[in-house]
């Protein structure tokens, strides 16, 4: 029997969906509901959380940045040896971007359109009674291949409101599937680039356990999983942006350095790779037989010092590029492969120096979006102009970026062109971008 799936969607960021998806996760899961899950859009911190949820990973679906036939590769393997696939989306229900490669905005309604799933809308009421009515209605009504299935109402006041919100949904035959005051457990703690990691949580257990409990009693579970639809999905894989660094890819894997797509890690086994894991903060060095070595994103800075003096690492990464390994960095990965590091106190920390990059926390100012690239040069990561669709998403400020050896031209999702992107020497490379698919 397939799997069945739906999709938790909201007017606009800021509704509750994260926590209220995060909490029925844990809640099916302590039900005895075999439960999978993904995140629509290049998101690294929400998925880390449902896998804490579930004890699956998490793939993101993005449309904008995916083609279809990846996306309903993904979904399926999302999907495999599940009762239900709890979709969490991203931004409000139609919010994206340009048309991307993959011929969708990266909306939320776009994958619902594509795996044909249905919509639960997590609606904020603070301050709104009747005019949800109408904010439901509008959002029911404004894209046909679109369907909403139903609504959970989160900051309701008292019963008064909740008759009125009843009232609202009822006219429009669209089932309200729960009426959620302000729950203190569901609130989940922030920073800079936005919720601190499942791994950051030492009690994660407990608090999901608590967000469960706290949600159980105003949310109709078994309603809401009766709206769940069969998801249609092919059962082949689909490979995903960055082909194998290698045939043995040292992965560094951390609270440093968390901010890796299980998908891809998952697509370079499939393709035959053998990966090891080595943790930057606890001093260990890439594994010595390794012929590729993977630093992903996450957060260097917040622990910048600790790597400045962990030497085991440092020398473990310079041997690995003496010895001709294949050397790869994204974002904060990029970062530790450059000469410094300045935190936000204003010190400079030398990093492991193999690319003539200087960066720095001191004077933060965001980089957002998604981004269209090309490789400049032949190298580990594909032929010549080999094309990529990537998002970036960093507060960091770049010092000094020297020589002319840049990885990347770049554009923005509107195809407007943006400076050359990142660096190669030899090769060891990196840049800002987190690549997500091949275009």
């Amino acid at each position: 029997m397939p799997a069945r799936g739906l999709i938790i969607a909201a007017p606009a960021s800021g509704s509750g969906k994260t926590a209220i998806t995060l909490s029925l996760l844990a809640l099916l899961k302590q039900r005895g509901v075999a439960v999978s899950s993904a995140k629509v859009g290049p998101d690294y911190i929400d998925p880390a959380f449902h896998q804490a949820a579930t004890g699956r990973p998490c793939f993101n679906l993005d449309t904008w940045a995916m083609r279809p036939e990846t996306l309903r590769a993904l979904a399926a393997q999302a999907a495999a040896r599940a009762d239900i696939t709890v979709i969490e989306g991203v931004m409000g229900l139609f919010d994206g971007a340009e048309i991307g490669p993959g011929g969708a905005s990266g909306s939320t309604a776009d994958l619902a359109a594509l795996l044909d799933l249905p919509v639960v809308l997590v609606m904020n009421v603070k301050g709104q009674g009747a005019t949800a009515g109408a904010v439901l209605a509008g959002l029911a009504r404004h894209r046909p291949n679109v369907r909403i299935a139903g609504v959970i109402f989160n900051q309701v006041g008292g019963p008064v409101h909740r008759q009125i919100l009843e009232e609202a949904a009822g006219g429009l035959e669209i089932p309200a599937l729960g009426f959620l005051p302000r729950l203190q457990p569901l609130a989940m703690p922030e920073r800079h680039l936005g919720l601190k990691q499942a791994g950051e949580i030492a009690d994660i257990g407990t608090f999901l356990s608590a967000a469960a409990a706290a949600i159980a009693p105003h949310l109709d579970v078994e309603r809401l999983l009766s709206l769940a639809t069969p998801m249609v999905v092919p059962k082949t894989a689909a490979p995903l942006g960055i082909p194998p660094l290698g045939q043995h890819i040292a992965v560094a894997q951390d609270i440093a350095f968390a901010f890796a797509y299980p998908a891809q890690l998952e697509a370079w086994r499939r393709q035959g790779a053998t990966l090891s894991l080595f943790s930057p903060l606890g001093d260990q060095a890439p594994d010595a037989g390794a012929d590729a070595v993977f630093l992903p994103g996450g957060y260097p800075e917040l622990h910048a010092g600790k790597l400045a003096s962990n030497r085991t690492y440092q020398d473990g990464l310079r041997k690995s590029a003496a010895r001709g390994a294949s050397i790869y960095g994204e974002c904060g990965g990029y970062m530790v492969l450059g000469e410094t590091l300045t935190d936000a106190d204003g010190i400079a920390h030398p990093m492991a120096g193999l690319l003539p990059v200087a960066t720095s926390f001191a004077r933060p100012k965001l980089h957002l979006g998604y981004r269209r690239a090309w490789l400049m040069e032949a190298g580990p990561l594909g032929p010549h102009r080999a094309a990529f669709a990537g998002h970036e998403f960093h507060y960091a400020t770049v010092e000094r970026e020297a020589g002319d050896a840049a990885l990347f031209e770049a554009q923005d999702a509107r195809g407007n062109d943006l400076a050359a992107m990142g660096r190669r020497n030899g090769r060891v490379m990196g840049s800002f971008l987190h690549l997500i698919n091949a275009a």
